[in-house]
């Protein structure tokens, strides 16, 4: 005997599902042909749904790319204070780099449309900077204000430091268009990683 079976509500996209898949989409066409040269009507076939679908979930255009960009961030964020809660010690810098390089290809959408947009739409920038990187820089600075404390690093301005690290940690996490190969092996990756980490530590000057 044959049986059927309803398909469960669980199987439907849900909400929250469907303002994913538009966030993901709007990411991939901001970061290929920008903000402004991408349509609503783009967006909406991009993540296959209505185009009025967009504006249940976004109130327009501008919000879908504050939210695309700050969200990423904010998992960024949460990535480097998984990296920093498991690093082996204050000096194993290298490891963090080289997390960074390894997944430069999930970030670069994001960077590419942050570095695009911010300097044209001051409220993505204002955002980025209050809800993100101030929160970055407050939680390296605290991380390396423990290290000095414990006589690890010298003593010197943790904030100072602080923003000098989250530098590094752009440029690693942007390497593919900046300072490597994208097609680099793991271990030109850890060489890299290595050598950021060791001007990072120790300076270019020799030591005494």
């Amino acid at each position: 005997m044959q049986v059927f079976h309803r398909r469960s509500l669980d199987e439907s996209p849900t909400e929250e599902d469907t303002r994913t898949r538009i966030s993901k989409a709007a990411l991939r066409l901001f970061s290929r042909k920008g903000y402004e040269a991408t349509t609503t009507k783009d967006l909406a076939a991009a993540a296959g749904v209505a185009e009025g679908t967009l504006f249940r979930h976004f109130a327009n255009k501008k919000s879908i790319l504050i939210e695309v960009a700050t969200k990423g961030w904010v998992e960024i964020l949460t990535d480097l204070l998984t990296e920093l809660s498991e690093m082996g010690s204050y000096k194993a810098v290298a490891q963090v780099m080289r997390r960074r390089m390894l997944r430069m290809q999930e970030s670069s959408d994001l960077m590419r449309v942050c570095f695009m947009e911010a300097q044209f739409h001051p409220e993505l920038r204002d955002r980025i900077q209050s809800e993100v990187i101030a929160k970055m820089t407050d939680v390296a600075e605290a991380f390396f204000q423990t290290a000095m404390d414990r006589g690890v690093y010298r003593k010197t301005n943790p904030k100072i430091v602080a923003q000098v690290f989250l530098g590094m940690f752009a440029i690693a996490g942007f390497s593919d268009r900046t300072i490597i190969d994208p097609t680099a092996s793991p271990q030109t990756m850890q060489e890299m990683a290595e050598g950021i980490a060791d001007i990072f530590l120790h300076g270019v000057l020799p030591r005494e």
